[in-house]
């Protein structure tokens, strides 16, 4: 079917890009947009990849030759690759770009949900870097932590903030990433809706709750720390023209991004202040809209205190995580909630700086509770990269894990009673408890798949 008429008002806005091509960007909206999917560099799965679709920008993307049914897709659930936009990946040649070997960087992904960029950031930050995944929307927030669980790195954390709460952080992260809420034009291909509700007005009102976005987060940048601006919009009024605003009013500055001829990406330059962007057009690109700028932090900032603060636990709790955990320097806690909380105690002082100003929903990674008699674990420790392989483990075939997805109890078996995580050909997907006489699944509710089931000759 195709799409309806573009805007009349956006194509004008357009036709003063550089190498924009009217005819060419109509048509290519008649097209469908493109499948692609960015694979976890940990968790390894046998997926059936072309090594000749791979995403140019990004060493883990790839395209789909035809979109599957994810949500059925166990190794979807295991978090071995992730559903992301190609043009979005990008994000990967930035930062490799602006830091080539520099380590122990602190980020915020500030507008992080669903969870794509911060997947994508997780995957390419060293251990002793840390990644705070912000979402203001707590129903958005919700989805964000299931996706940054799912990808199983303990050094994202996932706050619910709005962004001026951050400007107390002042000159605390390298890094700031703002995919900005936009009016969405970059995904009239994906979404017919974004098509139905765009609006110049609404253009206004988005360029307008950008600047706000990023004079609300920029204190928290330390002197000569790098801001990512990117949308999903097409409109120069929420692209160039807000990088001609940070110019003026915060005293930044661009950065040049290399980026290859063959790649067809668009360089841009704002009308007043020379402030380069970067555009991805669906006619030059397999991918769909989208706008991206490196902004340079200028001014001076202070860096805040950390009021120090010692956490003990006890050593019996210590050595029960680390039966859990591979060998590496934790800082083990229990919280209010009788949960035990690892984190990596290089980020301690991190952790008692934070808290002061920020809503936590996700630190470090939730073992679960020791309790005297038994342990029962969180689903954080089965998705977790830092889990033990000598954890107990049952492998099933697909259409079990499906069951087990479905939030099915799965039939008792030989093994004996006590918790094990759930494998499908060596990933885990939660936890189950054998009675003995039967296997209770401890899949967390919201996790669990609510379409129905094809049947086992399909599987």
């Amino acid at each position: 079917m195709l799409m309806k008429s573009l805007p009349a008002s956006l194509l004008e806005e357009l036709a003063h890009i550089p190498s924009f091509n009217k005819q060419d960007f109509i048509a290519a909206h008649q097209q469908p947009a493109s499948t692609s999917i960015r694979l976890h560099p940990l968790k390894k799965a046998d997926l059936p990849l072309n090594n000749e679709n791979g995403v140019p920008w990004c060493s883990y993307g790839y395209y789909m030759e035809e979109r599957p049914v994810f949500t059925i897709d166990p190794f979807f659930q295991a978090g071995a690759y992730y559903v992301q936009e190609a043009s979005s990946m990008f994000l990967e040649h930035v930062f490799r770009s602006l830091f080539p070997e520099e380590n122990n960087l602190r980020v915020l992904d500030l507008c992080a949900a669903p969870g794509g960029k911060s997947t994508l950031l997780a995957s390419l930050l060293d251990e002793d870097s840390l990644l705070i995944s912000n979402e203001v929307i707590r129903s958005r927030a919700s989805i964000l932590q299931e996706n940054c669980v799912r990808w199983g790195y303990t050094n994202n954390w996932i706050t619910c903030n709005d962004p001026k709460d951050f400007s107390r952080l002042k000159g605390y992260f390298d890094l700031i990433i703002i995919d900005a809420p936009c009016s969405g034009s970059g995904l009239f291909r994906k979404d017919e809706k974004a098509l139905l509700q765009w609006s110049k007005a609404n253009v206004t009102l988005c360029s307008a709750r950008q600047k706000r976005i990023v004079a609300d987060v920029f204190d928290s940048l330390k002197e000569n720390g790098l801001l990512i601006y990117a949308t999903c919009s097409y409109s120069p009024q929420e692209n160039e023209e807000v990088l001609d605003w940070i110019k003026e009013e915060l005293d930044a500055e661009t950065v040049d991004i290399p980026v290859k001829e063959e790649w067809n990406i668009v360089q841009t330059i704002s009308d007043k202040h020379q402030m380069k962007g970067y555009r991805f057009f669906p006619d030059k690109v397999k991918g769909e809209g989208f706008f991206c700028a490196v902004i340079r932090k200028k001014t001076f900032q202070s860096v805040p205190k950390i009021a120090k603060q010692k956490y003990t636990s006890s050593e019996k709790l210590k050595q029960q995580a680390l039966q859990i955990l591979l060998e590496k320097d934790w800082s083990i806690m229990e919280t209010q909630d009788r949960n035990t909380l690892a984190i990596y105690s290089r980020h301690l002082e991190d952790f008692q700086l934070l808290k002061q100003f920020l809503f936590f929903r996700k630190t470090g990674v939730r073992l679960g509770q020791f309790l005297p008699k038994e342990w029962i674990p969180e689903h954080d420790v089965a998705m977790s990269n830092d889990k033990k392989e000598t954890v107990p483990a049952v492998e099933v075939d697909k259409m079990t894990a499906l069951r087990f997805l479905k939030k099915e109890n799965l039939p008792a078996s030989e093994f004996t009673k006590g918790w094990y995580l759930v494998n499908y050909k060596g990933l885990s997907l939660g936890w189950v408890k054998s009675l003995g006489n039967r296997v209770n699944n401890y899949l967390p509710k919201h996790h669990r798949i609510r379409m129905e089931l094809p049947d086992e000759d399909w599987a």
